[in-house]
């Protein structure tokens, strides 16, 4: 991961949940300065600028309980081209968001250029709910689900081919907060999960080592990181929406970074889920640009 070329792509999207601000994620992230941050390591990087991101109409779709299904569905489509063209180009693409709902494009996009792409889900939740399972109908509780196959046609179907991933090239760091019909799903397609009892018990170098060394096993040829801001304790990211008291620690979660690059193996990340509106002084912003420092390699010595 030395040199690369990095194309940053903003996803402004705020209709995959019920909190505004959100759509607010990458701006937040741009000023804390993240192209600078890793032009500084030595990378290349050239901003994309945002997905545009159509309003939400007013009435829902009588079909469905998912909430702004039609717009989701479009801006993720948007998104998964812009990342299938990045990766023609051959750059590394890393995305900025907006809520979690936007990993359903980011899989999409990346989905056909790997054969047996691994995903580390860094995340206090597992969204892996369908419309059947989810309490909300929020629809950025489910891009796990819609990845592997799970959930809304029109979702699933992004760029005409399902599943984007294997449910077991998956691996789940800081998970705290599961429904009960994640969990079941979890149980049923085999699915790798460190929780935070894991992480407590075992410590984050050996969940990492043990991640990194599950997905090598697999044979992955590619692996995105998809990175929650909630995953981290909210003493530390005050500024996400669904913040889950308990998470993962700062320190911890550089660690976890500086590993990545050290494995060589990361191809693709986002970083999701920061809203100014809910932080404190740009706060969760700059934990993001300070933990893509480490997992682009940034050095103290």
């Amino acid at each position: 991961m030395n040199n690369l070329n990095i194309s940053l792509i903003g996803v402004p999207m705020d209709l995959g949940q019920n909190r505004r601000g959100v759509d607010m994620g990458p701006s937040a992230i741009r000023y804390a300065g993240v192209v600078e941050r890793l032009q500084e390591i030595g990378h290349t990087v050239t901003d994309e600028g945002n997905i545009q991101i159509a309003a939400a109409e007013k009435t829902a779709s009588p079909d469905t309980n998912l909430k702004n299904l039609k717009e989701v569905t479009d801006a993720s489509t948007a998104l998964a081209n812009k990342i299938h063209d990045v990766m023609e180009n051959g750059q590394f693409p890393l995305i900025l968001g907006g809520d979690h709902s936007i990993a359903i494009g980011t899989l999409a996009g990346l989905g056909d250029r790997y054969e047996n792409l691994g995903v580390i889900w860094y995340d206090a939740h597992a969204d892996l709910n369908t419309g059947e399972t989810s309490p909300s109908g929020n629809i950025h509780g489910m891009p796990l689900a819609v990845s592997i196959g799970l959930g809304h046609e029109k979702l699933v179907n992004i760029r005409g081919f399902a599943p984007k991933i294997k449910p077991e090239n998956v691996v789940i760091i800081g998970a705290r907060s599961i429904d009960p019909g994640e969990r079941e799903l979890i149980k049923e397609k085999g699915i790798k999960v460190f929780t935070m009892h894991d992480i407590d018990k075992l410590g984050m170098t050996e969940v990492m080592n043990s991640a990194m060394s599950y997905l090598k096993d697999r044979n992955v040829d590619g692996l995105h990181l998809s990175l929650d801001l909630d995953g981290i304790d909210p003493i530390y990211t005050p500024g996400v929406g669904t913040p889950v008291p308990g998470g993962i620690s700062y320190r911890e979660s550089h660690l976890a970074m500086e590993m990545l690059f050290t494995s060589d193996m990361v191809t693709s990340a986002e970083f999701v889920e920061v809203n100014p509106i809910l932080d404190e002084k740009n706060k969760t912003a700059d934990v993001a640009v300070a933990l893509m420092g480490s997992l682009f390699g940034e050095k103290l010595l």
